[in-house]
């Protein structure tokens, strides 16, 4: 690997809330030594001192890198989200800065329909509740409202990476697998699409969210979605905190409509683990809670840790931003012997023209070169000549529109 502009021992990498140690160990087999591991989220001012230094972050979902804190980020390159969404990052003002955004939309789905299939078995068989009165001395020895999960219909809402593992591992069971999607898919196994949530949730004795976070999922479980479900289902939520109103499936549940739910994300969370967790469906004994836990496994964090640091790896060392969130993905290969420029611009007519002619001008010779525009952000690649590559980067700063460029190696 050619060596890169700014000496590996000085880029700064700074990961948060217990983030698995074998992110660090690839980090420092990569031959970044500069690591701070820490195994709690920052907030306030201690958050701004700490990034304000930084080349690269990595969080989980607790640290919030608000516009306001990333407007603090001097020197960030990158942000590595440890886990599926990216929720706490603001990709525009990250997008804006030239900051580029990684995550692990993969690493955990199996964890996560795992702990989905075990708690539909659970409460097809009434096991919450019949747990709970043991340990406060009760006998429920009895089969009413036990059920086997052969031969039951479940139906998945979001037949993305987790929805689809569940249907496949539901199915080996012999339950019967339909799905709901806001894009046609092609369903694995004898699994099928129905038209519409309405219909779904009409046909089936389990429902299991596995929809991101957006403006059109918020809510999309309220009080008459609720209602609309299949007399005597369940109900369970590993998605996000904001798919479900809470208040009117607890009345759900109380009312015996809803016979059970398995919650593991709710719209309000502890900060920590010494706050209290407040939730109307507490003393609910056929509920199932857990604390946001769903991707919770070593194996699943191990996993995470090895992709996100990978990402963030080849980003540093190359410039490659394939599976970036927020920043037009680029892979140019290297070529030997030739240095590589980096420039992220605003996406506005005339830059790339300015770009050129200033290589021209210069007479440098470019080896290779990949421009990628998204949004409101175009950013390029060039390995030219090392003899040229400081006066093309002084230059190249100061064309209107640059947000940021550096020489890579």
């Amino acid at each position: 690997m050619p060596k890169t502009s700014l000496d590996k021992s000085k880029i700064k990498f700074l990961l948060l809330e217990g983030i698995h140690q074998c992110a660090v160990d690839a980090l420092h087999a990569a031959d970044y030594s500069s690591v701070e591991l820490l195994p709690r989220a920052l907030e306030g001012q201690e958050l701004l001192d700490k990034i304000a230094d930084v080349h690269f972050i990595g969080v989980r979902s607790r640290t919030q890198l608000t516009g306001e804190v990333l407007q603090h980020a001097h020197k960030l390159v990158g942000i590595g989200c440890f886990c599926i969404g990216t929720n706490q990052v603001d990709l525009n003002t990250a997008r804006e800065k030239g900051i580029a955004v990684f995550n692990a939309p993969y690493s955990n789905t199996r964890s996560v329909a795992e702990l989905v299939l075990a708690e539909a078995i659970l409460l097809l068989r009434g096991i919450p509740a019949r747990n709970a009165a043991a340990h406060r001395g009760g006998w429920l020895k009895s089969a009413e409202n036990s059920h086997e999960a052969r031969g039951k219909t479940l139906g998945i809402v979001g037949y993305g990476a987790i929805g689809s593992q569940l249907s496949v591992l539901a199915e080996s069971l012999g339950m019967h697998v339909i799905f709901h999607d806001v894009v046609a898919k092609l369903p694995l196994g004898n699994a099928h699409q129905v038209d519409s949530l309405k219909t779904l949730l009409a046909q089936s004795d389990i429902v299991s969210l596995h929809v991101p976070q957006l403006p059109s999922t918020q809510w999309m479980m309220g009080a008459q979605q609720i209602a609309q479900m299949k007399p005597g289902s369940i109900l369970i939520n590993a998605s996000r905190g904001t798919v479900v109103e809470i208040e009117p499936l607890a009345e759900a549940i109380k009312a015996g409509r809803v016979i059970g739910a398995a919650i593991d994300v709710f719209p309000v969370e502890p900060k920590s683990t010494k706050d209290e967790f407040v939730s109307p469906l507490r003393g609910l004994d056929n509920v199932i809670l857990t604390p946001h836990i769903g991707g919770s496994t070593l194996e699943a964090q191990a996993n995470i840790g090895l992709e996100v640091a990978h990402k963030l790896i080849t980003y540093s060392d190359t410039g490659t931003s394939t599976s970036s969130v927020n920043l037009p993905e680029v892979a140019l290969p290297a070529h030997p012997g030739k240095n590589r420029l980096l420039h992220i611009h605003r996406n506005i007519p005339g830059v790339m023209s300015e770009i050129n002619r200033i290589l021209s001008d210069g007479e440098v010779n470019i080896s290779a070169q990949f421009l990628q525009t998204r949004d409101n952000v175009g950013y390029v690649v060039v390995d030219l000549d090392a003899r040229s590559s400081d006066m093309a980067l002084e230059k190249l700063a100061k064309v209107p529109g640059t947000i940021r460029t550096r020489v890579l190696f």
